[in-house]
């Protein structure tokens, strides 16, 4: 029995576009872009190896995805406040008791186990606290589909601003096929930034919104 075509036993794969777009990154020695593809073909949309169905895109959108720092210094304080009101806490009822016992090495040591913790916990607390301090900022391209996923790519602003109108462009006209370049958004933890819209609202009563995280 004759063998398949080696191109038939391959498996599917955005297929490249000619030109690129303007503000695309520049091309390497072989000839293909280095970094992270981001294709748009006549029905789906690849960020590097995720698809997405162009009919699913919700919405394509670029924003400043800034730190919790607020946050992140809003809550080391109330840690560092609690775990100094335990220790005081400590201190004054130790004092209390020793004036009455006679056991006194048990309550010292017992002391100076909490005292210690509370210095391991104080050094825990601004080390999380640093981190999300010295986050740095990323500008990015979101796309969100109609489920609950969303993908985001950073690269250059001026580059990310022109691709949300060439992906606009593209899915409008399904003949339309798109491939530029982006960079992949490396971040430690999610949970130390703001994702979604920022509103401001002045005024009224009863207002109901959903909480992003």
């Amino acid at each position: 029995m004759p063998q398949r075509p080696w191109h038939q036993q391959q498996p599917a794969s955005p297929p490249p576009v000619p030109q690129r777009p303007p503000g695309s990154p520049p091309m390497t020695a072989a000839g293909l872009p280095a970094g992270l593809d981001l294709t748009v073909t006549k029905r789906l949309l690849w960020v590097g190896g995720a698809v997405y169905p162009l009919q699913n895109v919700a919405r394509v959108y670029t924003f400043h995805l800034h730190p919790r720092r607020k946050d992140a210094t809003l809550a080391f304080l109330k840690r560092l406040a609690l775990t100094l009101i335990t220790v005081l806490v400590l201190l004054v009822f130790t004092g209390t008791v020793n004036a009455f016992s006679r056991d006194r090495e048990t309550l010292d040591g017992l002391m100076q186990f909490a005292v210690l913790a509370a210095v391991a916990a104080v050094i825990y607390f601004v080390v999380d606290w640093l981190r999300v301090i010295t986050a740095p900022s990323h500008f990015v391209l979101a796309v969100e589909s109609n489920g609950q996923s969303t993908a985001l790519v950073t690269g250059e602003t001026g580059h990310l601003n022109r691709l949300v109108h060439q992906i606009a462009h593209a899915i409008e006209n399904p003949d339309t096929e798109l491939r530029v370049q982006v960079e992949r958004l490396t971040i430690s933890n999610p949970r130390n930034y703001y994702f979604g819209d920022a509103v401001n609202m002045y005024g009224g009563s009863n207002n109901v919104g959903m909480s992003t995280s």
